[in-house]
């Protein structure tokens, strides 16, 4: 602490855990992680869902409008788009509320010490992972973090009323 800060000032990005709260370069490290494992989940899903479609399709449950392959009825039907998206983006959803849940952490987060809790130390709900999906904005709600240097909270933070802490190294 400098003589500058007054200890007030140096508690206000301390959470109630007795964590120190995560700055912009700690979360976008893990966010960096995050996305490659992410985008693993998106092609596991993706390949599923593309499988049970192809499968779908051959077996004339999902009329083939005139097409001879489900990927071309697939990519020329804007319906079938958005399910076979909004199921892949579930999946990668379920990756982040279910691991923010069950521990705090994601691949990610594990990788740089972090952890997102509610603000009184506990972990955080389904439901309250679902809310900070919405408000992260793919990650950009990180951003307000570089803005809001005294209490290091995102968007996603203030929304949901958690943080992400920085957590002590294991000896």
């Amino acid at each position: 602490m400098t003589n500058q800060q007054s200890p007030a000032d140096s508690l206000s990005y301390m959470s109630q855990s007795g964590y120190p709260r995560a700055g912009f370069r700690r979360r976008f490290g893990s966010w960096g992680y995050d996305v490659l494992v992410a985008i693993a989940v998106y092609m596991c899903a993706g390949a599923i869902s593309f499988g049970i479609f192809g499968a779908l399709f051959s077996a004339g449950i999902i009329d083939n409008q005139g097409f001879s392959h489900p990927i071309d009825l697939q990519q020329n039907s804007l319906l079938w788009s958005i399910l076979v998206y909004l199921w892949n983006l579930a999946w990668v959803s379920f990756f982040f509320i279910y691991f923010w849940a069950r521990s705090g952490q994601t691949i990610g987060m594990r990788a740089w010490r972090l952890r997102v809790q509610n603000r009184d130390g506990s972990l955080i709900s389904k439901t309250t992972g679902i809310k900070r999906i919405v408000f992260t904005l793919l990650g950009l709600g990180n951003l307000l973090v570089i803005f809001d240097r005294r209490n290091k909270l995102s968007l996603q933070d203030r929304f949901t009323d958690t943080e992400v802490v920085v957590l002590p190294t294991v000896k």
